[in-house]
């Protein structure tokens, strides 16, 4: 097989460059081993947090801080993201090694942490052609990437050393207020308030399952490394900012709030970030019957989760055109977030209805 693209990092993006000198002195000085002067670039991807990669003669290291201005202080908490994947690696070992954090801002201006690049394949919207994948293929690498966010469910977090990582219990009743919460305090004049969708999603909420697991928050298939020589194989998942202990399936509907398919309407569609159309691909339903076969939990009925799914996406959205409609980011990708708010928001008020 020829290899796809790996992780591409670009040039460091203008207003979000950090103190590099002062950098690269103090990590010298936790991470002795570091020698020469770092080659500095930056992910593309990075929509919330942002992610730098320093490139030194013998280590190849990944550095994540919080956005620059106004931020949901817990969605992009450092230590929690840092403390997930050291925790997991012995009963889940695909997340990247973790070498650092610190909260002493004086150093870039926020607390951060380094872990060491994983060297491997990143996909976004569409597979690469160079696979030559079969629908069959395509079926395969689909069904084995759905299985990895069901072993992450099945980790006994208690046994990670996981059980004072947050509270499961209450945990859907939590995420409804606090999601409508955030919303509220970034309304834009040019975006709905949806105050009948954050209503529905309050007297809807469905009882606990007395079932509870680690749960990512951002299951997408570009958030994983692939094996450059078999793409079935996923070496690490990554952004893991707003992960928590609770229902797996609130985790299961954020993920397949990003799943698009055939049959969608264009203004979901046009949000897909995965090629999760692929000829050969599962669509939901498939996934729900592949999900409730390995857990035995029931999917029959997911109409509440995909809301919320849909719901949580669109708030996210909003928070970070918020930023940008604030002028606190120049970023020109945020420019249209407002109208994928207002057209997630719609969706929601579409599956409410039928």
């Amino acid at each position: 097989m020829t290899k796809a693209n790996t992780n591409p990092t670009n040039p460091v993006r203008s207003g979000e460059e950090l103190d590099w000198e002062t950098l690269d002195r103090y990590l010298k000085g936790v991470i002795p081993h570091l020698e020469g002067a770092p080659e500095i670039s930056q992910f593309a991807g990075g929509n919330s947090n942002l992610t730098y990669r320093l490139k030194y003669a013998n280590d190849d290291l990944v550095v994540r801080r919080p956005p620059f201005g106004t931020k949901a202080k817990t969605a992009h908490s450092m230590i929690r993201e840092y403390r997930i994947m050291n925790e997991l690696k012995p009963l889940y070992p695909a997340v990247p090694d973790t070498l650092h954090y610190t909260d002493d801002e004086s150093i870039i201006g926020s607390e951060f942490y380094v872990m060491r690049k994983v060297e491997g394949q990143l996909i976004k919207e569409t597979l690469p052609p160079e696979w030559n994948f079969t629908a069959q293929d395509t079926r395969r690498f689909c069904i084995r990437f759905w299985e990895k966010l069901v072993e992450l469910h099945q980790v006994d977090y208690i046994a990670a050393g996981l059980g004072d990582f947050g509270k499961p219990q209450g945990y859907v009743t939590r995420q409804i207020l606090g999601w409508n919460r955030r919303f509220e305090r970034v309304i834009t004049v040019d975006v709905d308030d949806f105050a009948d969708v954050r209503a529905w999603l309050e007297a809807n909420m469905p009882p606990e399952t007395g079932r509870y697991s680690i749960l990512h928050g951002d299951f997408r298939i570009d958030n994983v490394i692939l094996d450059t020589d078999d793409p079935c194989t996923i070496l690490a998942i990554l952004d893991w900012e707003i992960c928590a202990l609770g229902d797996p399936l609130m985790d299961l509907g954020n993920s397949l709030a990003y799943w698009m398919e055939a049959g969608d309407p264009e203004e979901i569609r046009s949000l897909v970030m995965q090629p999760s159309g692929a000829p050969g691909m599962l669509t939901r339903r498939e996934i729900l019957d592949l999900y409730q076969q390995k857990t035995g939990l029931d999917t029959s009925d997911f109409t509440f989760y995909m809301v919320y799914g849909y719901w949580r996406v669109a708030v996210i959205l909003q928070q970070i055109y918020y930023r940008y409609f604030h002028g606190q980011t120049q970023d020109e990708r945020f420019k249209t977030f407002g109208v994928a708010t207002q057209r997630l928001g719609e969706h929601c008020r579409q599956l409410i209805a039928t």
